[in-house]
């Protein structure tokens, strides 16, 4: 571990790129039934309802952040779909399939957050003469903005350790110790500066490692790249590529 050294990623940064994969990855199945859809997303995030493709609201049980659903086709190709919590609506998802039936692009939007777009090829099933949102899907991370507009901002407390902001928040020193997170499904993070452009950063969540990054900050200062790899809580191992740039 160096000593002395400034921690080179304080500044502001803006995420410009990222790239995520998860081992297994989320996976999606749409199946016909009736006049409407039954839909099942397995994986870091599990869904499961049947809706009324007329627009009707349809009971979802079982599901964190909604209990009912509302589907609407527009066209062939586009659907709409308002997730709502006893009656009131918290998202709205926007579905459009590619000219070939085989990419599904969800345009996620809800009170006070950035859009969210996911993006998903047909892995599986036959596309169904009169359903081509039918069959089985796997989340493609490659195209898919998972921290939209996302930024980061380190500054020096004063007492040679750093103030980390972004979607969640910390303040730690580079000794080894683990210090708390704020608004994180971890709870602690450990820093390691390795050298002038590269800093180390592991997280634990009950006494256990499930995260670790290393931050590398160009030559010029100017781009930061983030490497993580990491566990969910449902077990699920994701790797995470993400580019920033000074602002």
């Amino acid at each position: 571990m160096q000593t002395g050294v400034a921690d080179p990623r304080i500044g502001t940064w803006t995420l410009i790129s990222a790239q995520s994969s998860l081992d297994p990855p989320n996976r999606l199945a749409i199946t016909p039934v009736h006049d409407g859809s039954h839909v099942v997303m397995s994986g870091e995030t599990h869904l499961d309802f049947t809706a009324n493709s007329n627009g009707h609201q349809s009971p979802a049980p079982g599901n964190l952040s909604f209990n009912q659903i509302e589907l609407r086709r527009i066209d062939k190709r586009q659907a709409e779909v308002k997730e709502k919590k006893d009656g009131a609506v918290v998202a709205t998802v926007r579905e459009k399939l590619s000219n070939d039936g085989n990419e599904l692009t969800a345009t996620t939007a809800s009170a006070g957050h950035p859009d969210k777009i996911t993006v998903w090829t047909r892995s599986g099933g036959k596309k169904v003469a009169n359903d081509l949102f039918a069959g089985e899907w796997t989340q493609d991370f490659s195209k898919t903005r998972l921290r939209q507009g996302l930024v980061v901002k380190i500054e020096a407390d004063g007492s040679g350790g750093i103030r980390f902001l972004s979607d969640f928040s910390y303040t730690a020193r580079f000794d080894g110790k683990p210090y708390d997170l704020k608004n994180s499904r971890n709870d602690t993070v450990t820093l390691e500066l390795v050298d002038p452009h590269t800093v180390d950063a592991s997280y634990q969540r009950d006494n256990q490692v499930t995260q670790k990054d290393r931050w590398v900050v160009s030559a010029d200062g100017q781009l930061m790249t983030l490497s993580t790899t990491g566990t969910l809580e449902t077990g699920q191992r994701v790797t995470e590529k993400l580019v920033f740039k000074k602002q």
